[in-house]
């Protein structure tokens, strides 16, 4: 019962996990305007993954997605690629453990297999966390890094302050995300020891005979005769056999 509801709760975590992946690789709002210093703007800025967006005071919004894939700085492609494969996995894993649920049975599928697939799909619910975490982790880095040079280049009088991103919310959704595909491969790959059978062993130990197989006859056999030993000297002659076959030996009243 441990065993099922394991594998139950870490499907249900991982597709959760997946789940909030697409969310965050969809939303817009991976970057957003720093309004520390000036929070009153007629236009306020963010980006996503796939466009960049503008919001006036008035409550317009216009987005204008990326033309270009080449023209985008390295780490940004970098961090698509994360995520896009992170998606993919998640996917194929959800795939993966419906089948492999304990409590759906599919023909006649042995428990062993059911084992193989459930730590295959925690196998890849894990590595789409962590690609998860690690783009998101990327892009942070990145919003921190322009954070600083848009800060230092501001007090020098090189550039307005208005040009400054923080982190969005897609950032936070992105990493929650990561952690519950995490959390709940490894739940998978916990309930996959409970799913493989237990082997019995048994030592099977054979008997031989020392000695030939000799089979004893009650009664008289024409195409069975035993071999006998023959005493050859004087006086010794074969005794005679009856109507049955038998030999007749003389008794000791007849040499008397």
């Amino acid at each position: 019962m441990s065993t099922t509801m394991c594998q139950v709760l870490g499907f249900l975590v991982s597709s959760l996990g997946v789940a909030g992946c697409m969310v965050a690789t969809a939303l817009d709002t991976w970057s957003t305007q720093d309004l520390y210093d000036n929070p009153v703007t007629a236009v306020f800025q963010y980006q996503g993954l796939w466009r960049s967006c503008v919001r006036q005071s008035s409550g317009f919004t216009e987005c204008r997605p990326y033309f270009t894939i080449l023209g985008l700085p390295a780490m940004f492609q970098a961090v698509r690629a994360l995520m896009i494969v992170g998606i993919v996995l998640g996917i194929l894993g959800l795939f993966v453990c419906v089948f492999a649920l304990k409590c759906i049975r599919i023909g006649t599928m042995e428990d062993s297999a059911k084992a193989n697939m459930t730590l295959t799909s925690g196998i890849m619910f894990i590595v789409a966390g962590l690609c998860a975490i690690t783009g998101v982790s990327v892009f942070a880095n990145m919003l921190v890094t322009n954070f600083w040079m848009s800060t230092t280049n501001m007090y020098q009088g090189m550039q307005n302050v208005q040009n400054r991103y923080t982190f969005g919310s897609a950032l936070f959704v992105g990493w929650v995300a990561g952690g519950l595909a995490l959390v709940g491969g490894i739940m998978m790959c916990l309930a996959c020891r409970g799913l493989i059978p237990e082997e019995s062993r048994y030592k099977a130990v054979s008997y031989n005979a020392s000695g030939r197989n000799i089979s004893y006859r009650t009664g008289p056999y024409k195409g069975y005769e035993p071999e006998t030993k023959t005493r050859k000297g004087p006086g010794y002659e074969e005794a005679p056999r009856s109507e049955d076959g038998r030999r007749s030996y003389p008794s000791k009243y007849d040499y008397v």
